[in-house]
């Protein structure tokens, strides 16, 4: 396992890359999908997709999946750390994070909150909220309120649904 940057060249310790594994357990390809296949095996490497950093000691944290990075103003924002937060409010049932266009930034952290049944919570406040806990420009830009999420079949957010009204008609696009 290394952690490595877009070049595949193995990153300095406590700094951000990508996880990239190989070995006799790794997976020889997806079945009849050769072009994911090539974009995920390259170099005799299995290229996950995660965001992580190993420290000096060789303990790997996992900072959040490499689509669901946003880039506002040249800063990467993990989803994930924005979520971990809003998630700690006493009015959030569930939270998604993710990035939508924005002409000056490039794209901006936007929030869709589902709110506990009978919970009140407002924009302001859940900005607050974040505040105290992460350096203003990760915090959302804007947040949306709804009743439910999108799921997989096995539970898990769709972002890509959340994303996809948001870039649709951009000329850039995100995962």
């Amino acid at each position: 396992m290394r952690i490595v940057d877009e070049q595949g060249v193995e990153v300095p310790r406590n700094t951000v890359g990508e996880i990239v594994v190989r070995g006799p357990n790794v997976m020889q390809g997806y079945w009849n999908k050769p072009a994911e296949t090539a974009a995920t095996l390259r170099g005799g490497w299995l290229h996950t997709g995660d965001g992580a950093y190993m420290d000096e000691n060789g303990y790997l944290f996992i900072v959040d999946r490499l689509k669901d990075m946003i880039v506002s103003g040249g800063e990467n924002v993990y989803s994930a750390e924005v979520e971990n937060v809003l998630s700690r409010h006493p009015a959030v049932a569930s939270c998604a994070v993710i990035g939508v266009p924005d002409p000056r930034w490039g794209e901006a952290v936007h929030a869709v909150i589902v709110l506990k049944p009978g919970a009140q919570a407002d924009e302001a406040g859940l900005r607050e909220h974040c505040r105290q806990f992460i350096a203003g420009y990760k915090c959302p830009k804007s947040i949306e309120f709804r009743a439910d999420m999108p799921l997989s079949a096995a539970g898990k957010i769709l972002k890509r649904d959340l994303r996809s009204p948001y870039w649709k008609d951009s000329a850039r696009q995100v995962n």
